[in-house]
């Protein structure tokens, strides 16, 4: 069967987000020897450099409006990293997971006021199934509210902020010049945040080096070029259940590198979410159209 445009950017995403979760570990070994803003702002370079010659071939469609483009989606994608990287050191990783998946949600908030339509009820009902599966997946048998998680909230936010204007700046903005410039933008910023704020000591190990060398390519630059061309054939609010399925292929990778196991509750909640970002590919909704 022939795969449709849109299908085949979900599949394409779905692939990015295997990366992203399978990575998760890898990352968190690494910011044990390299604190997290030195990190980004290493990774991203790394990852701006591997574009510049796909860049050079794309010169004539840099213009200051990709520059903008590229710009305002990098620094929500920036602000969504160093949120979390804070939010962090105040709340518990189960509650950071939990929060920072509520941009399954935001993001069609974010349609739905910009666009005045409501998503149909196949894909409000695949949204409610991956949240509750999120919520089993990450929570524990309580959920406490404290100071950290209002910042993982902003981190949410923002990271819906990136998806929705990636969504709206794709179909008019070349992939290579629009992905290039966000990832430079981050690395800035990041190079920015190691400068003025304090930092423990860093220390490129070669667990450090290994990880800034797997995450610039294929988690960095590939994946961020892939998420900026799929999303001129499919929706903000899809990318947004796709995403969702990270922390059920970080904890994948979790199980095959750490030996870390899913709870019977979380093998449940990692179906819900699974079965929401089904619900939602295969509804046949298209009432947000790509934008």
């Amino acid at each position: 069967m022939k795969l449709s445009k849109s299908h085949g950017a979900d599949l394409s995403l779905l692939l990015v987000t295997l990366v992203w979760g399978s990575t998760f570990v890898i990352v968190k070994w690494a910011i044990e020897d390299l604190p997290p803003f030195p990190f980004l702002a290493v990774r991203f370079a790394l990852a701006f450099v591997s574009l510049l010659p796909f860049l050079w071939f794309q010169r004539n469609h840099i213009n200051k409006a990709s520059l903008l483009c590229g710009a305002t989606a990098g620094v929500f994608l920036f602000s969504g990293y160093a949120w979390q990287t804070v939010g962090l050191q105040y709340t518990t990783s189960s509650n950071a997971g939990f929060i920072t998946g509520l941009s399954v949600v935001f993001v069609p908030a974010l349609v739905t006021l910009t666009t005045r339509k409501l998503p149909s009820r196949n894909l409000i009902f695949g949204i409610l199934c991956a949240l509750t599966g999120l919520a089993f997946l990450s929570l524990g048998n309580s959920f406490q509210l404290n100071r950290g998680d209002l910042m993982i909230l902003v981190c949410a936010l923002s990271f819906a902020l990136h998806i929705f204007f990636v969504g709206r700046y794709a179909p008019q903005t070349n992939a290579t010049v629009l992905a290039s410039f966000q990832i430079l933008t981050v690395s800035v910023l990041s190079g920015l945040a190691t400068l003025l704020f304090p930092q423990p000591a860093i220390h490129f190990s070669s667990t450090a080096w290994f990880a800034l060398l797997v995450t610039a390519i294929p988690a960095t630059s590939l994946a961020f070029f892939v998420q900026t061309k799929m999303q001129q054939f499919t929706t903000s609010t899809h990318t947004a259940l796709i995403f969702s399925m990270e922390p059920v292929f970080a904890a994948a990778s979790a199980y095959f590198l750490a030996g870390e196991l899913l709870s019977p509750k979380g093998f449940f909640g990692a179906g819900l979410v699974l079965t929401g970002m089904l619900i939602a590919e295969f509804s046949g909704s298209q009432s947000e159209s790509p934008s």
